[in-house]
């Protein structure tokens, strides 16, 4: 952030010290020196950008592994209600508004960064840690858009020695363990076909899809720096339906049901069935589908090619409420799944068809759940049948977040690192993509470009990066 006239760190200084003139901040956030007791041994320095509401969640669960040392805390809505008990738990560690300036003021104190924020600002945070040799911890799916993607696993590679993973926290749980066991035991071969469903209500469903503009504008609350908080997006109007989740419904900021939930689903069978990324995205169905937010209901058919001695593999993914797909014979119960949390709008009705999968191979039938659920081979009688040749599954020796830490100390590898978790977040990329458009997405792997349409092919990348933050895309 400098020009002709000002270093970053004046600028910096500049903003912040006007954001305190509208807002009350800590006073030692302007002290030249900050409040820092130093590294506790044994423990990761970790700063955590994103504190409230889900970014809350994650900063609890790397504190109470016992391996976190939380020495700074950053977000654009400070004091905001949502970050008031985070707040309260560390009253004395810094805190603040802007990334940038956390990094510019403690980046000598700080080892890793957890980043809890919208999807669409998982990028230009990621892209300052590791240039900056941190290590990153980043709620799923990595980035909003596939080219963002695509850089942070660049940036990554670039820089070996930065411990990366993904939040998809299932994948260091029991059907990690289940799945890797059973592939390499020869349980789980040969797959043709994959069925995904998320079918639990969304926070737009029941919004009017005859919208031709976003909502109007709203006075900014006075905790939010809303300049900051629109991150590479900037250009929208303040409006509540945009902030605290709501983000998720709307293409410009989110991800939607796929974005949020297709990384507890499909990450096993995405990682040990070598799916890589799809050839073909057919958006087969888009109920309340237009320009601004997600439709009503949705199913995706994307195909992928033969991958060595592995068939050609098609997922079907399902969401929306009265969007339930098609249930083998033999499926058996229902029962809610104590593994499967939440949607972060409310809870899972065991009425419905839980999250999860059922996956066809040429002999075998499985279905399973979200997250941490483990697979069952349906029907009943061919399970009991198999009983005696499934193999041995490990416990988990750390969980997500344990995990994440004990990597950074080089302690264990992370399960869900960006050459593994980029690939299935751009698979989800090409879903939205589908969705937005309306369009069926041909994909050239090779190329890693859409060769069906000009306008989905420029929307792989996005809008030029905003004035002054050119320097995230640089790898």
């Amino acid at each position: 952030m400098s020009d002709s006239n000002y270093s970053r760190r004046k600028f910096l200084a500049d903003t912040l010290l006007a954001a305190a003139a509208a807002t009350a901040v800590p006073s030692f956030l302007f002290s030249s020196e900050l409040k820092f007791k130093g590294k506790t041994a044994d423990k990761v320095n970790l700063a955590c950008v994103g504190i409230g509401n889900r970014g809350a969640d994650i900063i609890r669960e790397l504190y109470n592994t016992g391996l976190a040392n939380i020495v700074a805390l950053c977000d654009v809505d400070m004091e905001a209600p949502q970050t008031l008990d985070i707040l309260k738990q560390f009253p004395d560690v810094p805190r603040f508004k802007d990334f940038r300036q956390m990094f510019d003021k403690m980046g000598n104190q700080i080892e890793a960064v957890c980043i809890g924020t919208p999807d669409f600002s998982h990028f230009p945070i990621t892209m300052m840690a590791i240039n900056l040799g941190k290590h990153v911890y980043v709620e799923k799916p990595m980035a909003r858009t596939f080219n963002e993607v695509e850089l942070m696993m660049k940036a990554a590679k670039k820089h070996p020695k930065v411990v990366t993973q993904m939040g998809n926290q299932g994948h260091s749980e029991a059907n990690y363990f289940q799945f890797k066991a059973w592939t390499e035991a020869g349980i789980i071969k040969d797959v043709t076909a994959i069925t995904a469903h998320m079918n639990s209500p969304r926070r737009w469903h029941g919004w009017d899809p005859k919208i031709n503009s976003f909502p109007p504008a709203e006075p900014i609350p006075t905790t939010l720096d809303w300049n900051i908080w629109q991150m590479q997006t900037y250009g929208h109007q303040f409006n509540k339906e945009f902030v605290n989740g709501q983000w998720r419904c709307w293409f410009d900021f989110g991800m939607g049901a796929l974005g949020d939930w297709g990384a507890h689903i499909l990450d096993t069978a995405h990682q040990f069935l070598d799916l890589g990324l799809p050839y073909e995205v057919d958006p087969i169905k888009l109920d309340g589908h237009n320009d601004f937010f997600f439709p009503m209901s949705t199913t995706l058919s994307f195909k992928f090619p033969k991958r060595d001695s592995k068939p050609p593999v098609e997922i079907k993914w399902y969401d929306g409420v009265d969007n339930l797909p098609p249930i083998p014979s033999g499926y058996g119960e229902q029962g809610l799944d104590p593994n499967i949390p939440p949607p972060s709008n409310g809870a899972v009705l065991p009425a419905k068809l839980n999250p999860g999968k059922i996956i066809y191979s040429k002999d075998l039938t499985f279905k399973g759940g979200s997250h941490g659920s483990t697979l069952s081979i349906i029907p009943e009688e061919k399970a009991k049948e198999m009983a005696s040749r499934l193999p041995f599954v490990p416990e988990s020796t750390s969980n997500h977040f344990a995990n994440f830490l004990k990597a950074c100390k080089g302690e264990e590898k992370t399960r869900s690192p960006f050459e593994i978790a980029g690939p299935l977040s751009q698979v989800f990329c090409l879903g939205v993509l589908a969705q937005w458009t309306g369009e069926k997405i041909v994909f050239d792997r090779k190329n890693k470009i859409i060769t069906s349409s000009k306008n989905a092919n420029e929307l792989l990348v996005g809008p030029p990066p905003r004035k002054e933050w050119e320097q995230f895309y640089k790898v």
